[in-house]
């Protein structure tokens, strides 16, 4: 049976997540049901990674089995043309080893959270950006992020559902940088605990608006304790915008 890589970006407001659930719709189960569409096959589709209810994605990365080889841009096209009108898109099908697996394999994976700072209500980014109309200082919320950098234990930082084994990650890369009204937080790991990067958004947040300092989410890591880190940013700022191979 060929497999097939998927790179795709979908808009994930009004789905519950990426993985299959029965309260509603999901990402992978209407990619699912676009290639059964397409071939008629019922196929398990793979993640790179499980996005939460209402994030996005720029570059996802997934794997599926068919039973016969189809030409790459035909497999790309056809599942789109199934998913319409669904915001969901397939940039890229490439066909790949037969032991290739889109989380295991994964290296890395990428994410960018986006706050809009200002007083005007969104309307071209609502559901795509955290709205904060209060002033916040983009430099004080990038000395509050090199704190997290580095090889931690990440209990603070993490939901109280997380089913990861450790709490121990290493974070490659947390920074703030500011771009008109545009506030743009980036993060890089092999892999994060749930929740984990809008947590460390939301207490980022704190330190923006002068409520916390560097030290403070310092603290807040060391204490190894939920209660101790700010709260969950929301969902609709968060975009997957990569996921890395060896």
């Amino acid at each position: 049976m060929p497999r097939y890589r998927l790179t795709v970006e979908y808009d994930g407001s009004g789905f519950v997540g990426w993985q299959k659930q029965d309260n509603g719709p999901s990402i992978q189960g209407a990619l699912e049901e676009a290639v059964r569409g397409f071939c008629a096959e019922s196929v398990s589709i793979f993640g790179a990674g499980r996005t939460d209810a209402g994030v996005h994605a720029c570059a996802q990365v997934c794997h599926l089995d068919l039973a016969r080889a189809v030409e790459t841009d035909t497999l790309r096209d056809a599942v789109n043309a199934h998913l319409r009108p669904v915001p969901i898109a397939v940039l890229d099908a490439a066909q790949v080893s037969d032991d290739f697996h889109a989380r295991f394999d994964a290296t890395g994976r990428r994410y960018l959270y986006r706050i809009v700072n200002r007083r005007s209500p969104l309307a071209l980014a609502s559901g795509r950006a955290w709205h904060v109309p209060q002033l916040l200082d983009a430099d004080a919320m990038n000395a509050g992020a090199a704190c997290l950098v580095g090889h931690h234990d990440f209990t603070s930082f993490r939901a109280a559902e997380c089913q990861a084994k450790s709490p121990e990650k290493t974070l490659d890369r947390l920074d703030v940088s500011q771009h008109g009204d545009e506030i743009e937080i980036h993060a890089a790991a092999r892999s994060f605990l749930h929740n984990q990067v809008r947590i460390m958004v939301g207490t980022l947040k704190l330190v923006g608006l002068g409520k916390w300092r560097a030290s403070d989410v310092a603290a807040a890591l060391a204490a190894r304790d939920r209660a101790a880190a700010g709260p969950t940013a929301p969902p609709d700022g968060l975009y997957l915008v990569g996921v890395d191979y060896s």
